[in-house]
């Protein structure tokens, strides 16, 4: 969905966490919910899994990047971040596409979190078996 104003849109998703990318001609800016990701990720990987796509892609520092990020947790975000930013540089550039899935930033992590069951304290847990 590339604008008219050369503006390209990416949807990131992993576990709950949902980001939209907005990847604009510029120099090299990024921004999560309007922070440096050095302040919004505390984790060093989170803040590596953002800059990925842009440098396997070799666009690093060529595009701003502007994030809305939401649910989740920092981890899923970062990984919803990564996904989106790599759709983003494949809607602007589709010979980008074969770099980018040969390091797997195209695939989306299927998984969730799983729900908990009826009779049981978690998802898999059992309580204790007391034989006597």
């Amino acid at each position: 969905m590339a604008s008219t104003q050369g503006q390209f849109l990416g949807t990131g998703r992993r576990k709950s966490a949902v980001a939209r990318v907005f990847l604009r001609p510029g120099s090299g800016k990024i921004e999560i919910n309007k922070l440096p990701p050095e302040e919004y990720f505390l984790t060093r990987s989170a803040q590596a899994k953002v800059r990925q796509p842009l440098l396997a892609s070799e666009t690093d520092g060529k595009f701003d990047v502007f994030v809305r990020a939401h649910g989740g947790g920092k981890a899923g975000q970062a990984d919803a971040v990564r996904l989106g930013i790599a759709r983003a540089l494949q809607e602007f550039n589709p010979e980008l596409r074969t770099t980018l899935k040969k390091g797997g930033y195209l695939t989306r992590d299927p998984r969730k979190h799983e729900r908990k069951k009826y009779g049981k304290p978690g998802a898999r847990k059992r309580f204790q078996f007391s034989k006597r």
